[in-house]
């Protein structure tokens, strides 16, 4: 067990008590709001990660969890994870059905590697009224590796991208670059339409390992 939480730890804090905070901006660069994160709980080589949402004034919105597993040479976020929290606020009282493929982070990030894909698909039924989303995430490469500085510090880190598409009604696609740093996990990601122009993102603003 002990060993399985080394191994995990080479991307993602895999530490009971571990606490981590992304604050997200929209494209001006104004706070939108800041996700929290805690790790508490392992068991049988998974963490329960508990994610809080608060506002730009600090007000709760929502809380949701989702599940991090470690596979020995890699992690797996649970395909819920995907989902936007204030979903979960939004829908409240519909009833939900979610399927879908984990995300997978190898330990042995190199540059020009590709990674497997992940998409989520969730069926929600109001009242006989049937509305379905899905989220895939496709074309996952590692890019370079660049030095990165927010808030909580100044980091190595793993140039990773992606396209993400969602399908509710219409189609949205967004390409994603993400930045991920050894022991710590995202330390930045941005967000672009498809036409290239920037749409939010994401800092890491604090760390408790």
């Amino acid at each position: 067990m002990v060993l399985a939480q080394n191994t995990c730890n080479t991307y993602y804090p895999f530490k009971k008590g571990a606490k981590f905070e992304i604050t997200n901006y929209n494209k001006k660069g104004k706070k939108e709001n800041v996700s929290k994160y805690e790790v508490t709980d392992i068991n049988n080589n998974v963490a329960t990660i508990k994610t809080t949402v608060n506002d730009n004034k600090n007000k709760e919105l929502i809380t949701s969890s989702y599940a991090l597993t470690c596979n020995g040479n890699s992690i797996s976020f649970d395909f819920k994870s995907m989902i936007n929290p204030e979903i979960y606020k939004q829908y409240k009282d519909v009833d939900m059905e979610m399927t879908g493929t984990n995300l997978e982070l190898p330990n042995d990030l190199q540059i020009g590697q590709k990674l497997k894909d992940a998409n989520l698909n969730l069926a929600m039924n109001m009242s006989g009224i049937k509305m379905n989303m899905t989220i895939d995430i496709t074309n996952r490469s590692v890019n370079a590796k660049e030095s990165i500085t927010t808030p909580a510090g100044t980091f190595n880190c793993f140039a990773l991208s992606y396209t993400n598409e969602m399908k509710m009604g219409m189609k949205m696609t967004f390409k994603i670059k993400e930045w991920i740093a050894e022991g710590v996990g995202v330390v930045k990601s941005e967000s672009y339409n498809k036409n290239g122009k920037l749409m939010g993102y994401s800092e890491l603003t604090n760390f408790i390992k």
